[in-house]
C-alpha cells in the first residue's frame, strides 16, 4: 500500500505546485496565500508519504482529497482534478491493501513449520 500511496500522494504535491501557479495568476487571492494553503498542502502530502503506514494516515489522505477537490472554489478546474486523484487515492488504498494481504499470505505460506 505504501508505494501505491506514496506515489499517488507525489503526483498529488505536483499538481497542488502547479495548480498554486495558477491560481496566483488568476484569483483575486494575494500569493503570500496561495502560497501559504499551497505550501502546506505539499508539504502534507510529502509527510504524509512516509507514514502511510500509521493509524489515521489514510484518513488524513482523504482529508488531502477533500481539500483539493474545495479548492475548485479558487480555480474551478481542480473540481474535475481533485476527482480524479479522489480516484486514484481510493485505488491506491483498497488495491494496496489487497496487495499487503496477498505479500502476507505468501509469506506465511513460504515459512517452514515448526518442528513438533
Amino acid at each position: 500500500m505504501r508505494t501505491l500511496c506514496s506515489s499517488t500522494l507525489i503526483g498529488e504535491a505536483l499538481l497542488i505546485m502547479f495548480a498554486g501557479l495558477v491560481a496566483m495568476q488568476l484569483s483575486d487571492l494575494p500569493a503570500g496565500t496561495v502560497w501559504t494553503v499551497s505550501g502546506i498542502a505539499m508539504a502534507l502530502c510529502v509527510l504524509l508519504c512516509g507514514m502511510i503506514n500509521r493509524p489515521g494516515a489514510v484518513a488524513v489522505g482523504w482529508a488531502l482529497q477533500v481539500g483539493l477537490i474545495a479548492s475548485g472554489f479558487v480555480l474551478p478546474t481542480m473540481f474535475g482534478l481533485g476527482l480524479v486523484f479522489a480516484g486514484l487515492w481510493w485505488c491506491s488504498v483498497h488495491y494496496g491493501r489487497k496487495i499487503d494481504e496477498i505479500k502476507a499470505a505468501r509469506t506465511a505460506a513460504a515459512e517452514p513449520a515448526p518442528a513438533a
